[in-house]
């Protein structure tokens, strides 16, 4: 039965204990690494309570800091930017450079005559690249990266995403209505592959998936259905990516601890990641990447699919209802749908988990555990 009380999902105790011990001592992704191209270009996370800013310094070196100016605390920058040539505090006009030291102080030798310039240092982040993205963490002594991901690594595709270009209408950002937990215990949840995304996710063999976990990282494999995979040149909606070798195409789907998704395909890679706002409300950014070809090709490949998917009607319900969220042929919309609904159920005096299935659902009672012993093993 759950490991976690129905407070874990509704409480703001209980999401704040989630945010200072999880969130802020883990690893977060924070883009790709394509995004900081240049001397002074930056973008800023939030990991747990801590707002951490990542930037190109003159050497065009990443380097991470927490976004807190040393003066009294106001955030530096917000969102991302290009070739800023020094980080000036908006409120009294601190200025550091590109290594976080503090250069210069207006009115300083009236205000400040006894501030020593080196004492006030941004504090430093930890940041690393894997695969092709950015992580930070809030310790500048963090565990390394590489040794976080490491063990999981057997288990995900053979893609190659710094090789893959970013799909740009591909990039969603989702507001949802639930708690981060329910969204993430959804993705890793094999049973309702094959029942809600009977007509949306038909690609997949199901019933052939290979889950686990590697200490706290979920792994997911699934093959492509026999339908799908004879004809694939011709039957997947984008590009094949060709390093792919053709017996290990399939549905590569792992949850990175603590909320960043991959969904690696034959034709795709994305990143999922699932970004806590309160206890009922969570955002989901999905980037996707794909082969780097001419928009011609990306037609060619669209056209010829459609004789694979017009065979199937795309969505799990017929409506006289536009709006209809399992009418809308959409994996996505629909996952959303049960994640809301299931987030509501939890105000019912009747609710109530009344039976787990002995395979296809043991993945997210495994996460809940690892949730559980996360957070014992942090506080004590």
């Amino acid at each position: 039965m759950p490991v976690l009380p129905v407070k874990a999902y509704t409480s703001q105790m209980w999401f704040d204990r989630e945010m200072a011990t999880i969130f802020s001592r883990t690893w977060q992704m924070a883009g790709f690494i394509e995004d900081l191209t240049e001397s002074g270009d930056y973008l800023t996370v939030q990991a747990g309570l801590h707002n951490i800013l990542v930037l190109l310094d003159d050497d065009k070196q990443l380097r991470a800091f927490h976004n807190v100016c040393r003066h009294r605390g106001t955030q530096l920058l917000r969102a991302s930017g290009k070739r800023k040539k020094f980080l000036t505090c908006p409120y009294h006009d601190w200025t550091y450079n590109l290594s976080g030291e503090l250069k210069a102080v207006p009115e300083r030798k009236e205000q400040f005559p006894d501030l020593d310039l080196k004492t006030l240092c941004l504090h430093r982040a930890a940041v690393g690249t894997w695969r092709g993205m950015i992580f930070v963490h809030p310790d500048p002594n963090a565990d390394d990266l590489l040794d976080w991901f490491g063990p999981v690594e057997p288990y995900l595709g053979p893609h190659q995403p710094e090789n893959l270009v970013e799909y740009v209408e591909g990039r969603a950002r989702h507001e949802i209505n639930a708690n981060w937990k329910i969204i993430v215990e959804n993705y890793i949840d094999g049973y309702h592959l094959a029942h809600l995304h009977s007509e949306t996710l038909y690609m997949y063999a199901h019933q052939h998936q290979k889950t686990g976990f590697v200490g706290d990282h979920f792994h997911f494999f699934e093959p492509l259905s026999s339908d799908y995979l004879d004809g694939i040149e011709n039957n997947a909606p984008l590009p094949l990516i060709d390093h792919i070798p053709k017996d290990k195409i399939g549905a590569y789907v792992p949850m990175l601890f603590p909320n960043l998704g991959l969904g690696e395909a034959e034709s795709s890679w994305s990143t999922f990641q699932v970004i806590p706002v309160a206890p009922n409300k969570s955002i989901v950014e999905v980037r996707t990447k794909v082969m780097p070809v001419s928009d011609w090709k990306f037609m060619q490949q669209e056209w010829k699919s459609w004789n694979f998917f017009k065979n199937f009607k795309g969505d799990k319900y017929r409506t006289e209802d536009p709006e209809d969220p399992l009418a809308s042929g959409d994996f996505m919309v629909e996952d959303i749908y049960v994640c809301e609904q299931q987030q509501r159920s939890f105000s019912s005096p009747y609710f109530a988990v009344g039976a787990i299935a002995k395979d296809l659902e043991q993945s997210v009672y495994q996460y809940q555990r690892n949730i559980q012993a996360f957070l014992e093993g942090r506080e004590n």
